[in-house]
């Protein structure tokens, strides 16, 4: 079966096009700064061939119409006929309480979805305008939405819940619900299959670290926490987010800074974070060169980090009674052997036995970074959230057929 899954961000469009009964990917692309005169698309075909498409894309519909010419072009595409595309899988950022699993799209989903534009108005506008435009574009084509938010809707309330006025949750649906679930689902499962462990019975802290950040903690194949809440704000220190912070502090800048909702929005989400506390960038390569050059923000900005990421994983170790293990992915999780030796070199009193050398230049490929005799296992599993989608894609048009 094939799938093309579509990630909408606000000015780009993120997909591949992958044979889901062998995850074999069949061509991959990104379309950037849409309704910019600049805008490119680049496609990559699993032979090898790479072409860079220069040129103004004027909005997301016309972007998605470049992609689908591209994949089925004689010289670049990958495919004889749109008609060869079995099923459409959009990733949807937030799906609220309404959607506990991914779902086939129909016209009650998408005015449910636009219904948590709210909740999530930097990422689900963009979204819709994948899905908007596959519907305009594939009429016929079965769409699936795969939300960030579905595999942490088995966090039981007492983790969930935020301890403000019974009648918002109520009215407004104010709760955590928390975010990169494909990838925490995916590289949990992946490491519980390198470990050859059964996932059912695994206490597991799985730690996405990039510009965006979230740890889960996940018993028995089920999220029971996560670091990210209502919002894509709250947790980690991030790139330019600041993770977790007394709401006095907020209200405090916005009275003597007289700043307005929108202000103080933009300041939490594009001015804290590394790039805040360091003043250097929101890169942690960069924020790493500064401090190994004596920049004592910069230095400040990365114990600041590891601090909270040690003390998170802590927090999941006593709420779930012990770990078995931990796992690192995304950009940081994956590349930045300086925060795993950090982070790892804190936990020996738990039996985790982390292996340094190991460790040492390990970029971007799967690994054990632990010795033979660790209680605790911690591994390094590079992301890869466009095959969940594509697999739960299939799954959900399976089912379908069925009933």
């Amino acid at each position: 079966m094939k799938i093309l899954v579509i990630n909408s961000g606000s000015s780009s469009i993120k997909y591949q096009l992958l044979e889901t009964v062998k995850g074999e990917v069949i061509a991959k692309g990104q379309a950037d700064k849409i309704g910019m005169m600049d805008a490119a698309l680049k496609n990559i075909r699993n032979d090898g061939d790479e072409v860079i498409l220069k040129g103004e894309i004027i909005d997301h519909q016309a972007g998605i119409e470049y992609v689908l010419g591209v994949l089925t072009s004689k010289k670049h595409g990958s495919l004889k006929s749109l008609k060869d595309i079995d099923a459409v899988g959009h990733r949807v950022v937030h799906g609220g309480e309404a959607f506990k699993t991914s779902v086939l799209i129909d016209e009650v989903v998408v005015k449910k979805i636009e219904e948590y534009v709210d909740l999530a108005p930097l990422h689900n506008p963009p979204n819709l305008k994948g899905i908007y435009a596959i519907t305009e574009l594939m009429p016929n084509t079965p769409q699936v939405a795969v939300f960030d938010t579905a595999f942490h809707q088995t966090m039981p309330k007492r983790a969930y819940m935020y301890a403000i006025p019974y009648t918002l949750y109520k009215k407004y649906g104010l709760r955590r619900y928390g975010f990169h679930g494909t990838s925490h689902k995916y590289v949990s499962q992946r490491a519980c299959d390198i470990l050859n462990v059964d996932y059912q019975s695994q206490k597991i802290i799985s730690c996405h670290l990039g510009n965006g950040a979230s740890i889960a903690a996940i018993k028995n194949g089920r999220s029971v926490d996560t670091s990210m809440g209502l919002t894509p704000v709250e947790g980690m220190i991030m790139g330019t987010r600041s993770g977790d912070l007394d709401l006095g502090v907020l209200t405090y800048v916005m009275n003597k800074e007289e700043l307005g909702v929108g202000e103080a929005n933009t300041l939490i989400n594009k001015f804290s974070g590394m790039l805040g506390i360091s003043g250097v960038s929101s890169d942690m390569r960069e924020v790493e060169e500064a401090a190994d050059e004596g920049n004592d923000r910069a230095k400040l900005a990365l114990e600041m980090n590891y601090y909270r990421i040690i003390k998170y994983i802590g927090s999941y170790i006593a709420v779930m009674g012990g770990v078995n293990i931990i796992v690192f992915t995304g950009g940081i999780g994956e590349n930045s052997d300086n925060m795993r030796e950090a982070v790892c070199s804190k936990l020996g009193y738990m039996g985790l036995k982390f292996d340094s050398k190991k460790n040492k230049g390990m970029r971007g490929k799967e690994e054990i970074l632990t010795k033979d005799d660790s209680e605790v296992k911690v591994l390094v599993v590079p992301t890869n959230e466009e095959l969940v989608i594509a697999k739960e894609t299939r799954m959900i048009l399976e089912h379908e057929s069925q009933t």
